[in-house]
C-alpha cells in the first residue's frame, strides 16, 4: 500500500485512525525529497495556515515512525523524517541540504551478508544509511 496515494488506508493498515493532523502532515511530506525535523514541518504548516501545534506534529510524526510509515533519520541531535517507499531501501543522506535518495536494497544486501558471514553473525535486520555531501551541493 502506497501512502502518497491512498494515505487513509495506510493509516488504517498501521492500525493508526486517519485523524486530520496525520492527514496533514503525509500531505506535507509527500513527494519532498529532503527530510524534515518536526520544528521545520510545524514551521512550513503553520505558515500555510494550518492551525497545528508543535507538540501534535512531534507526536504524530513519531507515531507514523514506529507504525513504519516514515524513515527517520538522526539530523544535528534531533531527529528528520522522510515519507519512503514501501519496498526495502536504504538512504544516502547529503548533510547539506538534507536531500534523501533511496538507494536498492540488493546493492547492500550482498555487502551485509558477506561481513554477517566473515564475522560469524547472523543477521535479523539491518539499516544503512549513508551521509555525505551530494553532487549539487558538491558542485554549488
Amino acid at each position: 500500500m502506497t501512502v502518497g496515494t491512498h494515505p487513509e488506508s495506510a493509516l488504517r493498515e498501521a492500525g493508526l485512525r486517519p485523524t486530520r493532523q496525520r492527514l496533514t502532515v503525509l500531505a506535507a511530506l509527500g513527494d519532498r525529497s529532503d527530510s524534515v525535523t518536526a520544528q521545520q514541518l510545524h514551521a512550513e504548516l503553520r505558515a500555510a495556515g494550518e492551525p497545528v501545534g508543535l507538540t501534535t506534529v512531534y507526536r504524530t510524526l513519531a507515531a507514523l515512525s514506529e507504525a513504519g510509515l516514515l524513515d527517520s533519520f538522526e539530523r544535528e541531535a534531533e531527529l528528520a523524517y522522510r515519507l519512503c517507499g514501501d519496498a526495502h531501501h536504504h538512504h544516502l543522506v547529503c548533510e547539506t541540504c538534507n536531500r534523501v535518495e533511496e538507494i536498492d536494497a540488493a546493492e547492500v544486501e550482498a555487502w551485509v551478508e558477506g561481513v554477517a558471514r566473515a564475522h560469524g553473525f547472523a543477521v535479523t535486520g539491518h539499516r544503512a544509511d549513508i551521509f555525505g555531501v551530494c553532487s549539487a551541493c558538491q558542485s554549488g
